[in-house]
């Protein structure tokens, strides 16, 4: 009999459009997971064909950790995306299990079920399609989902998970990513000071409050990308707003960023919008790891930029600046700093399960 368990709230599901994978089947007694959308949060956008359960989630928190995924057993997503800092890479690009490092910094992970659009040039249009990649990537983990379903079948403590979550047969790495996928949405934070601030439960300082004043006015026009409280509190891309390019070079590379997934020159350099939450934790900054500290990702922003045919037009004053006297500044950092959520760093839910 199928059971039904209640996270946080009395929530229902938001389906969207089935995903490109075949349906498969779901184990028989799954206990299916109300999704635990924080109320200062929008709808989330959970797929049709893989909802939440406490199985999948299971399963999918030891995919992540097993190094198994990859050709000789050293990496796991969990290698790339570290909890301390915030399912971040602390490089500015990943090496994989060749030594070969990659030309972009690992993209966050947390919050994932108000996002579409993976990886930075957004290829991927879901979670389920982002899993498959990774296992497959000649500079990453560089194998075959063959060689990995073969060792994991030979395992009888997954044998029993991928029954519990999908039923008998169930071995596929559609499977294998639809529990990944399942487990990465539960990533979520939300308990910042500003969550704390928009439930009233924390009051900003007087410096934290001018940051959040320039935040979200035109004297510091950060709103226009990365939205506020009017946006649904995500702090990144959101609505038609995805892809920018925020004036990181002057001279743009041929096919870079959203370019080369839709063959568009006016997509040329534009990168997804990530998420200010957690920022603190983040570092190193920009889709190639450039920016080692947020003292230095603020003068950019201050010096406008470098002017190129695809600029943000949100990029105000590029190669001049906008003027940001050393209190704003910092009154920005301090607000920057009420977005980090100290308790998703350490939860064990989120945490290794073999160790």
């Amino acid at each position: 009999m199928k059971k039904w368990i209640v996270v946080v709230g009395v929530l229902s599901f938001v389906a969207c459009q089935p995903d490109r994978f075949e349906e498969s089947t779901i184990g028989p007694d799954v206990t299916y997971i109300d999704f635990p959308t924080p109320d200062n949060f929008p709808a989330p956008s959970i797929p049709g064909d893989n909802p939440t359960t406490e199985e999948g989630v299971r399963l999918g928190r030891h995919l992540f950790y097993d190094k198994r995924l990859s050709d000789d057993n050293t990496l796991a997503c969990a290698g790339c995306h570290f909890q301390d800092f915030g399912f971040a890479d602390f490089n500015a690009t990943s090496t994989g299990i060749d030594g070969v490092a990659g030309d972009m910094n690992a993209m966050v992970l947390f919050n994932l079920a108000w996002q579409d659009h993976f990886f930075w040039d957004g290829r991927s249009p879901s979670l389920e399609a982002q899993a498959i990649e990774p296992v497959i990537n000649p500079i990453e983990m560089h194998t075959t989902w063959d060689k990995v379903l073969m060792k994991l079948e030979s395992d009888s403590a997954y044998q029993y998970m991928f029954n519990a979550a999908f039923g008998p047969n169930s071995f596929t790495k559609e499977n294998a990513a639809k529990a990944i996928a399942q487990f990465e949405r539960m990533l979520i934070s939300s308990n910042s000071k500003f969550d704390q601030y928009l439930k009233g439960q924390y009051q900003f300082t007087p410096e934290e409050q001018l940051g959040y004043t320039i935040f979200s006015s035109e004297r510091g026009d950060c709103f226009h990308c990365h939205g506020d409280a009017a946006t649904g509190n995500l702090f990144g891309a959101f609505g038609t707003l995805q892809f920018s390019n925020n004036g990181l070079d002057s001279i743009l590379t041929p096919g870079s960023g959203r370019e080369g997934v839709t063959g568009d020159t006016l997509d040329r350099a534009k990168f997804k919008i990530p998420s200010l939450r957690n920022v603190e934790y983040t570092y190193p900054y920009m889709h190639d790891g450039r920016f080692q500290n947020l003292f230095q990702v603020l003068e950019h922003y201050n010096s406008g930029g470098h002017s190129s045919y695809t600029l943000d037009p949100n990029m105000k004053n590029p190669g001049e600046s906008r003027n940001w006297t050393q209190q704003e500044k910092d009154a920005l950092l301090a607000f920057l700093y009420t977005l980090s959520d100290p308790t998703f760093l350490t939860d064990t839910a989120f945490a290794d399960p073999f160790e």
